[in-house]
């Protein structure tokens, strides 16, 4: 068997995460694959040791609007194949999703919309959660099993942020949004931090206003979801809040697999 860590982190601009650290971090966590969101930036506009770090195969996804959204994989094993989007030139226009496949799973890196600049970024969002997950369902259809890694922008229960009393209005919260992911559930894919940790607290996501970091008042709305044929595989799910270089902190899932190229 091999041990394989797999993170995700919403580096909020993945040049200015980089000037706090974001090597650093690769370096001394060495995780086996790390999915990165809202990039904002395009794959030419980064220097190659950024692009492409040294140990990684790397994919760069951006949207069609300069600075905005973005998502990447960086890989130690190469992978069988990648894809960019999800076929929906409404969403893939906004570099939303990439996809790398191994041999023992497919890994993503999605940025799922975030609902609070109106009601029809709201809707943008639903449609977006219904028409990527059932892309996701034709892919275990054909025998894929999958690690969905990203910033979903909602949190699911009261746990998951510090207030949810006096966030029930807002996107991100809202009973519509949360509906949304009950389905995914509803669908076989299993929250993997939640499967193995049941603590309030753990959070993934702070506001820059009122040091909300440091008094801990966050969000968790980063998520590594797995379709439930992967769940034998991972051993254990973790959110690390002590690493800055963004709004965000890494979280992830240790797997273990038997495939020598997994």
């Amino acid at each position: 068997m091999k041990n394989r860590t797999i993170v995700s982190w919403n580096v909020n601009g993945v040049r200015a995460c980089a000037n706090k650290g974001f090597l650093d971090y690769l370096a001394a966590e060495s995780p086996d694959v790390i999915c990165l969101q809202e990039i904002k930036a395009m794959e030419s506009d980064l220097v190659d040791h950024l692009a492409m770090p040294s140990g990684y195969y790397s994919v760069w996804v951006s949207a069609e609007k300069k600075g905005y959204s973005g998502v990447a994989i960086l890989s130690k094993q190469k992978p069988i194949n990648v894809v960019s989007g999800f076929g929906i030139p409404k969403f893939d226009s906004e570099g939303r999703v990439v996809m790398a496949e191994f041999e023992e799973y497919c890994v993503f890196s999605v940025y799922f919309p975030n609902g609070q600049r109106g009601d029809d970024r709201l809707a943008y969002k639903g449609e977006f959660y219904q028409a990527f997950f059932d892309y996701c369902d034709d892919l275990r259809r054909i025998g894929k099993r999958l690690i969905i890694c990203g910033d979903y922008n909602t949190a699911h229960s009261a746990i998951d942020l510090a207030r949810p009393r006096e966030n029930e209005g807002v996107s991100g919260f809202l009973p519509i949004e949360r509906e949304w992911l009950d389905a995914v559930v509803d669908r076989g894919y299993v929250d993997t931090f939640r499967h193995f940790h049941s603590q309030p607290a753990e959070y993934s996501w702070w506001s820059y206003r009122a040091n909300a970091r440091r008094n801990n008042v966050g969000w968790r709305i980063d998520y590594v979801f797995v379709s439930d044929d992967v769940m034998p595989l991972v051993s254990d799910a973790f959110i690390q809040q002590g690493i800055m270089g963004s709004d965000h902190c890494p979280v992830g899932v240790k797997i273990s697999v038997s495939a020598p190229n997994a």
